[in-house]
């Protein structure tokens, strides 16, 4: 292959001479000059030229015709982190936009960071905040990362399983959230190709034998399609739009349908000149196929989180095959598949380019900047923009507006997505014109009116049922500013609450002291602040001042006649569980309870208990260990926990594993490691609702021929039966 300076300028040249002036061309030859002499010598893991690296990305920017600063930064994004080149020597020669570009895709790998995962932390912190400034930074980024992952076969496996893995939980969300599904699609796929090459192999070769074999029936339906719309006077393009491998594999995964299923299901997208003859189409297909009831969006006038606009319709085709077609606009598919680079790609000052996509992902860009300026912590703000990448959206109708949330949500997370002001005055909520709790998710389609209040505040407990990062980061930031008067007051009456049938005046003085230095309080106004604050449990404090003889009147408080702190599933800020032990329902259980990390429950043999045994010894250490059991009625909540399988290596074992495991629960994660020629052993994570269930899947998984053993996997250790039966 040709590397020379020429060929690769001229692969570069041969794209942007269509769109890009003399002038500008000039500037990025001069970019080109200085990535090719500034990474001369230096090598890839593949062994070719690095700077191959850089004019592919750039080559992948020109190709959505972005603007020339862009193809300089894409040009230079490297030159900064690994060459003598500085951000000042870009200024001067390329301006400062294009240095701020490139300050914006550069690593932070000059500072120092005790670990992988910080360092990791601290640079899509930065790239984000970056993206927000300018969102050319994150296109940049993704061109980057698309050829990474198209060229990663010179690395060791683990680290392309590694850059995978990222890529997937970061990258691939942000393309999708900004609307970019052929980019999201191109880095799924590759991801799966890196992270489980062997089923993408398999994967890739039956979808293509199966789509061979069914040619002829794509070409029958397109040309119906295309026929009965022109006759009447429709323009129209239709093309058969075939399902990525990875959303197959995932669809497959979670047993939402059958691999077979999937292939016989046959896609169409049509595309008409206007929005009024998208409806006219929908029509015209009912009439040909009859349709599936129940399965048409209109996803054009209810856009999706990303902006997406279509009609999707479900048909019964010829012969009962199933059809799924999707109606829109030229310029709605060129937003489907560009997203927000769509503002270049049709021309920047067309005034159809303020599209929904646009429109969503200024808002989302707005909340990353909101979240940036409320949240300190940079794990907490990465977390909070992880949230975000990844809503499965209802739509719920207000006086005023029709209002998208995540699934989950509740009227507060509604309440601050109508403006900060009315979620820190919300008093109560009306659902179709009934009183509704505020705790309880909503459902799309409800009608819901906010009632407010001049007394009303936010409190911790709105903290356990609030969904969306806005809610979340706003309560927060209201009860970190809020006055030391009003914090006291609000944790005395927090705390009064959970001591239901006494008060606070009521408690012996010897008592008070006692809880003092047990909660490491210089006095009851602190201990009352750092309640109000979330940084001590109402329910807790009660339990140490009541104390084992007024057991009944502490039990009042939930309701239950027990003598332990009872656990539901739903965790919050003040209540989570230990992702090292998973614990579930019927387990041996343990609270430990943090100023940082509120109540964390762990199933009794998890290191970390044996771990805050012994901190608890140290006087000074406010860990406290809390007596917890699992309460009676948690109804139909699951909880992730992980089981080992370990059998004999044939091509069906792990299709009967799968479909054993699928027939009783969700999968949601699945990774296999052989053991030896023979023998492999695959770690799979599913959703119980408890040790009943559980020991059901695995007695089901132990009697398919050809599996070894079958164990439950708490804190990384193989558990026997005996431990969980």
């Amino acid at each position: 292959m040709d590397f020379s300076k020429t060929t690769l300028w001229e692969k570069l040249n041969n794209i942007i001479k269509i769109y890009i002036p003399a002038d500008q061309k000039e500037l990025i030859k001069k970019a080109f000059d200085l990535a090719y002499d500034a990474h001369s010598g230096q090598k890839r893991g593949s062994g070719e030229p690095y700077i191959t690296h850089p004019v592919a990305v750039a080559c992948k920017l020109a190709k959505i015709h972005l603007d020339h600063e862009t193809i300089m930064a894409g040009l230079l994004h490297d030159v900064v982190e690994d060459t003598p080149v500085t951000k000042e020597q870009i200024t001067k020669l390329f301006g400062q936009t294009t240095a701020n570009l490139v300050a914006g895709v550069t690593k932070l790998d000059k500072l120092q960071f005790n670990d992988y995962k910080e360092a990791q932390v601290a640079n899509i912190r930065k790239m984000v905040l970056a993206m927000v400034q300018d969102i050319r930074v994150i296109l940049i980024k993704l061109a980057d990362r698309t050829h990474n992952m198209q060229t990663l076969e010179g690395l060791r496996l683990d680290k392309r399983q590694r850059i995978a893995r990222e890529t997937l939980e970061i990258y691939a969300p942000i393309a999708n959230r900004l609307g970019m599904h052929q980019i999201k699609e191109t880095l799924e796929d590759l991801c799966f190709k890196n992270i489980y090459p062997m089923r993408y192999k398999v994967l890739k070769k039956s979808i293509e034998l199966a789509v061979d074999n069914r040619i002829d029936a794509i070409e029958t339906v397109t040309e119906t399609f295309k026929e009965n719309i022109r006759n009447k006077g429709i323009k129209c393009r239709v093309f058969y739009r075939p399902i990525s491998i990875f959303n197959i594999y995932r669809k497959i995964r979670s047993k939402e349908i059958a691999f077979h299923s999937l292939l016989d299901n046959f896609c169409f997208t049509i595309i008409v000149d206007d929005v009024d003859l998208c409806y006219r189409t929908l029509g015209i297909l009912h009439s040909i196929y009859k349709p599936k009831p129940g399965f048409f969006k209109d996803y054009i006038a209810v856009p999706k989180s990303n902006g997406y606009q279509s009609l999707h319709s479900a048909l019964n085709g010829p012969h009962g095959m199933p059809i799924e077609v999707l109606i829109r606009t030229e310029f709605m598919d060129i937003m489907s598949e560009k997203g927000i680079a769509a503002r270049w790609a049709v021309g920047q000052n067309d005034q159809n380019t303020k599209s929904a996509v646009q429109e969503q992902a200024q808002r989302w860009m707005n909340n990353l900047l909101e979240l940036q300026a409320n949240i300190g912590n940079a794990f907490d703000f990465v977390e909070n923009v992880k949230d975000a990448l990844f809503p499965s959206e209802i739509y719920v109708f207000t006086p005023n507006a029709i209002i998208e949330l995540p699934v989950g949500s509740t009227a507060v997370d509604l309440a601050y997505a109508l403006g900060t002001d009315v979620g820190n005055s919300c008093s109560g909520v009306i659902v179709d014109h009934s009183p509704y709790p505020m705790g309880r998710e909503l459902k799309s389609g409800q009608y819901v009116e906010i009632m407010r209040a001049p007394w009303a505040r936010p409190n911790t407990s709105w903290l356990n049922y609030v969904t969306t990062a806005r809610a979340r980061t706003q309560i927060k930031q209201y009860l970190a500013h809020m006055k030391d008067e009003e914090a006291i007051i609000l944790g005395k009456r927090l705390l009064n609450n959970a001591l239901k049938d006494t008060t606070i005046e009521a408690i012996p003085k010897d008592k008070i002291k006692l809880l003092l230095e047990k909660t490491s309080h210089e006095s009851m106004e602190s201990l009352y602040k750092d309640i109000a604050l979330g940084d001590e449990m109402s329910v807790i404090v009660a339990q140490q001042i009541l104390g084992t003889e007024n057991i009944k009147n502490f039990s009042s408080v939930f309701g239950m006649p027990i003598e332990k702190y009872p656990i539901r599933g739903a965790s919050g800020l003040l209540l989570n569980f230990c992702e090292f032990c998973k614990p579930i329902p019927n387990d041996c259980i343990v609270g430990i309870l943090t100023a940082k990390e509120g109540l964390v429950i762990h199933n009794s043999e998890c290191h970390c208990v044996k771990d805050e045994m012994n901190k608890e010894l140290d006087k000074n250490s406010k860990t406290q260990i809390v007596n917890v059991d699992w309460d009676d009625n948690i109804g139909n909540q699951t909880f992730s926990t992980l089981i080992r399988v370990e059998f004999i290596n044939d091509n069906n074992t792990i299709s009967r594993i799968t479909s054993e495991i699928g027939s009783e629960t969700i999968i949601t994660g699945m990774n296999t490691d052989r053991i030896d020629n023979n023998h492999l052993a695959m770690d799979i994570k599913i959703n119980v609702k408890n040790t009943k269930q559980l020991n059901l899947i695995i007695n089901k998984v132990r009697g398919i021929p050809d599996v070894t053993r079958v164990n439950r996997v708490i804190d990384n250790k193989i558990v026997s039966e005996g431990l969980f039966s």
